[in-house]
């Protein structure tokens, strides 16, 4: 399994254009056949910042989800947005376990 974590920034005027770029590829997705969990939340304390994060079922399933149309109308409905920094972080899971007094 693969965590993508991801953060973008955008001026606090664009928040609405964002979430009309992102609704679309986050409903795609989550509809891929590889995809695990896709959401988009923005910081409550930061409302200019979105964070985002992806489980993958392995690296084909990403590749596939990176060749996707959904991707490039994203990418390019983004780069129009000037996001003020976006950081993206790929991670591969280890085995799944219970978490300690967690109820």
């Amino acid at each position: 399994m693969l965590v993508v974590l991801a953060e973008a920034r955008f001026d606090a005027s664009q928040i609405d254009k964002v979430r009309s770029v992102a609704q679309p590829m986050i409903k795609a997705s989550r509809a891929e056949p590889g995809c695990a969990g896709y959401d988009y939340a923005f910081d409550m304390l930061e409302p200019d910042l979105m964070r985002v994060r992806e489980l993958w079922r392995d690296e084909q399933a990403l590749k596939d989800h990176f060749a996707a149309p959904h991707m490039a109308a994203f990418l390019k409905g983004l780069r129009d947005l000037r996001p003020v920094s976006v950081t993206v972080t790929c991670y591969e899971l280890g085995p799944e376990r219970k978490m300690p007094n967690a109820s």
